[in-house]
């Protein structure tokens, strides 16, 4: 049994002002052939997909072609989306025959001159295999479901949490796949768009419409003759022609009952699409006083609207500004992607006082620099860790700066790391004698959940900003709710 697998992952932000390439990609790490193998066990979809291959009674033949994952940015660039093409297509070529391809995508990655950047790739993997290889496809559940993504992909299976469990998706995934091959189920696709957008202040699954709605999923995945229920709230500022949150569902055979169940999801989705905009954002000054005013810390500031996860530039100076103006007397963490501020510190040396103008030097529409006048407290250079569920993540040149109570830690590139206590702790920091700080996420807290004591979501403009209506929208479909008066949905 032969079966192809790779990796292309990347979140696309449409009203941010970078662009990705492949120097992204290295950043996160980008592999070819065998040492997917070596450097991907345990690690997102890819990790799940060698997990359940281990345990299959005959050892399938495993032919990896290439991971590659960005997180999330601007839009790839046109030679970076040639490139992933053209290397899946000559590898799987070189491959054949193959029994299926076992593809890890996002779903929601754009790029120049391109919408449906996974449509594209799905379209050339099947102009290669045929129309009858089974190509298997895992996606970030905050994907955006496309025509092309459906007519080329024999599944699309997403996450079933937020914050995401990547491993289990290949998991789950790669047990579909097996039961395909070894002629124990046979995936039937269904699928509906909704025409609905909504921010990210709802989207944990723990809690709230989200959870209803997945909820739902979970309870028809235990009906007969349902294989998955895969929602698809999209992620919130991706501008494509076909934009909008979807389902999909898998069944047995059984295209009828799919199509049932579609219908039942998009319907529960709509049906709550007034829930999906109620929000707890709290003005910048009012979340300040609150962190510093609560009994213990750790307490987080969700920079909500430069969430790097997200797609923003990670320089917001929104938050910094505000600490800085009501002079936090608590030790605060704060991180900060600044080239320019990490060359000064570099340049001073560890102990010396520099005076810089931090952040605001990518986004200058939602940010303007703080100038500061700091301590460096200590410098790394090139340090590259190895993240649970995540693999490698090179943290680049980074600087920690003392600026009164705060530490901030300053960095030249949008790492992973921007948001796991690793990036202190790697600078001498001990993260209990912190009360206060600063994530550049809306979602991803979990890696701090050890200190957590409280979570303040910061209502801060950014172009991950949760008031969608000041963006200016100009690919989605239109009527979508609610930048348009839509009242009514027939799934």
């Amino acid at each position: 049994m032969r079966i192809a697998i790779a990796e292309v992952g990347q979140e696309t932000d449409s009203f941010s002002p970078l662009t990705t390439d492949l120097r992204d990609f290295e950043g996160f790490g980008l592999f070819f052939g065998e040492e997917i193998l070596q450097r991907m066990r345990g690690v997102g979809p890819l990790g799940g997909m060698l997990e359940v291959a281990s345990e299959q009674p005959t050892a399938p033949t495993l032919l990896p072609i290439l991971r590659a994952w960005a997180g999330a940015g601007g839009a790839l660039t046109a030679a970076t989306l040639e490139f992933f093409r053209d290397r899946l297509v000559s590898d799987l070529k070189r491959l054949l025959p193959l029994d299926a391809v076992f593809l890890a995508l996002h779903g929601a990655a754009a790029a120049e001159l391109e919408d449906d950047v996974e449509g594209e790739l799905l379209s050339a993997v099947r102009g290669v295999v045929g129309p009858d290889l089974p190509v298997i496809v895992t996606l970030d559940h905050h994907a955006n479901i496309t025509r092309r993504m459906v007519q080329h992909a024999t599944t699309l299976i997403g996450h079933e949490t937020q914050p995401h469990d990547p491993v289990d998706t290949g998991r789950k995934t790669a047990r579909v796949m097996f039961n395909l091959l070894a002629g124990r189920c046979r995936p039937t696709m269904a699928w509906r768009k909704i025409p609905l957008i909504t921010p990210q202040d709802q989207f944990l699954t723990s809690q709230g419409p989200m959870k209803e709605w997945f909820d739902l999923a979970r309870e028809m995945e235990r009906r007969p003759g349902v294989i998955d229920v895969s929602p698809y709230p999209m992620q919130p500022w991706l501008d494509v022609q076909e934009g909008g949150w979807a389902v999909v569902v898998h069944t047995d055979g059984d295209r009828k009952l799919a199509e049932e169940l579609a219908k039942e999801s998009a319907a529960k989705a709509w049906s709550l699409r007034e829930k999906f905009w109620e929000s707890a954002r709290t003005p910048v000054a009012d979340a300040v006083r609150q962190a510093v005013a609560a009994e213990s810390g750790l307490i987080i500031l969700s920079d909500t609207g430069d969430s790097v996860y997200g797609g923003s530039p990670g320089d917001s100076t929104c938050i910094l500004r505000e600490l800085l103006r009501q002079n936090v007397p608590c030790r605060t963490l704060v991180p900060m992607v600044d080239v320019a501020a990490v060359e000064a510190a570099h340049s001073a040396g560890v102990g010396a006082r520099i005076q810089v103008s931090l952040g605001g030097r990518v986004d200058h529409v939602f940010s303007q620099p703080v100038p500061v006048d700091a301590r460096v407290a200590g410098i790394s250079n090139g340090v590259t860790l190895e993240l649970p569920d995540r693999g490698p993540c090179d943290l680049g040149r980074a600087a920690l700066l003392e600026i009164g109570a705060i530490r901030l830690v300053a960095l030249d590139s949008r790492t992973f790391a921007i948001n796991h206590p690793s990036l202190y702790m790697h600078l001498g920091l001990d993260i209990n004698d912190a009360k206060i700080v600063v994530l550049k996420t809306a979602s991803n807290f979990q890696f701090f959940s050890r200190w957590r004591k409280g979570l303040i979501r910061v209502d801060s403009p950014g172009t991950t900003q949760s008031d969608l209506t000041a963006f200016d929208w100009k690919r989605v479909p239109r009527p979508i709710y609610p930048l348009d008066p839509v009242s009514q949905y027939h799934p």
